[in-house]
């Protein structure tokens, strides 16, 4: 087990910068000499040092002249194959051969066509061991959104609303009444320092009036994307303010002003849900949270365009409005919130 032992320390070292090195992914690097950690790192920020250097450099800036030999001796973990490209950064793998490190333990390969078994392979012909497939799954699993932008490409998509506890999403008359409380209302704000990208529809940008930021917990504001055909929101709103950077699909204009980014898109009662998908992953939008309405939520539910859904349940009852979007996906875990109960669904179907 101790390949997985440090392993899982990669994870740890990398989930620090969630939210952080969209469109990369998350990944984290710990050196091992003798049984012992010489050396970590992760990569921080988009465009900034990947996880490899950053260890490197910790050992080289822990024990100086004797940094060198250490290395020749040492075992590099890292939770994602080390890169063989030149991109922002030189390749990771070639890094690891210049100071001849004496074993490689991976934990995925990178699905991206520039690495996808480039690094093991350099790293083999140096004379490097390498093991690959060290908690495949779990390591796929925390960088879910990297992979599915490679290999769908599409960003990670996650639903999100609350619900009555019998079933109403919102009043009838549209006017804004809260449904979950205040300690599931912080943790969303939580998710949106996490995401790329917030998508709510014109009603619910008209209605609520949302300015989706991140203001209850610290961290960086998600790109709010909204649906607005005609572009009938107000200018006064929220969502035209300078908070974030925000883009408006529709179908009248393509544009930027200020912070503001206008996206004409043709025909938006045809596949409105594939064309926003697939505009945003040539944007480089990893992962958006799609927040509502209703319409907009069944809209991605019915074209099975979605990977995760966050379903807050409140203990309240109301006598009428409307109904929740129709979840079928799999249970993967409940919690409690407050006085509210979180579920969170993962689609095994599409």
């Amino acid at each position: 087990m101790v390949d997985e032992f440090y392993i899982k320390r990669c994870l740890e070292l990398a989930s620090l910068a969630i939210g952080n090195v969209s469109p990369n992914p998350m990944v984290g690097c710990v050196i091992v000499h003798n049984s012992k950690i010489i050396g970590e790192g992760y990569h921080q920020k988009y465009g900034e040092a990947h996880a490899e250097p950053n260890a490197v450099k910790s050992v080289i800036e822990r024990f100086g002249a004797e940094a060198e030999i250490l290395l020749r001796e040492s075992t590099a973990y890292v939770n994602l194959e080390p890169c063989a490209h030149f991109g922002r950064t030189p390749p990771c793998a070639d890094l690891f051969v210049k100071h001849q490190l004496k074993k490689v333990v991976i934990g995925n390969r990178d699905p991206f066509s520039g690495v996808d078994g480039k690094g093991i392979e350099k790293l083999k012909n140096a004379g490097i061991e390498v093991i690959s497939g060290i908690l495949d799954d779990e390591c796929r699993e925390f960088n879910r959104r990297f992979f599915t932008r490679i290999q769908k490409q599409r960003p990670y998509i996650i639903l999100k609303w609350a619900e009555t506890a019998n079933g109403y999403f919102a009043t009838k008359d549209g006017h804004q009444k809260w449904i979950s409380g205040a300690l599931a209302k912080r943790l969303a704000h939580q998710w949106r320092t996490e995401e790329d990208a917030i998508l709510v529809g014109k009603q619910t940008a008209i209605m609520d009036n949302p300015q989706l930021t991140a203001r209850e917990w610290p961290g960086k504001n998600p790109i709010r994307l909204v649906i607005d055909k005609n572009l009938q929101v107000p200018q006064s709103n929220h969502i035209y303010n300078a908070d974030a950077k925000t883009i408006i699909f529709n179908e009248v204009k393509t544009d930027v002003a200020g912070n503001i980014h206008y996206i004409q898109i043709e025909d938006m009662h045809f596949y409105l849900a594939q064309k926003i998908a697939f505009q945003l992953y040539l944007m480089d939008v990893q992962s958006v949270i799609v927040e509502g309405g209703a319409k907009i939520l069944t809209q991605f539910l019915d074209t099975n365009l979605w990977d995760e859904a966050r379903i807050f349940s409140s203990s309240e009852r109301w006598d009428d409005g409307v109904p929740s979007p129709v979840i079928n996906g799999h249970l993967k875990e409940q919690i409690q919130v407050g006085s509210d109960k979180l579920s969170i669904y993962k689609n095994i179907f599409n």
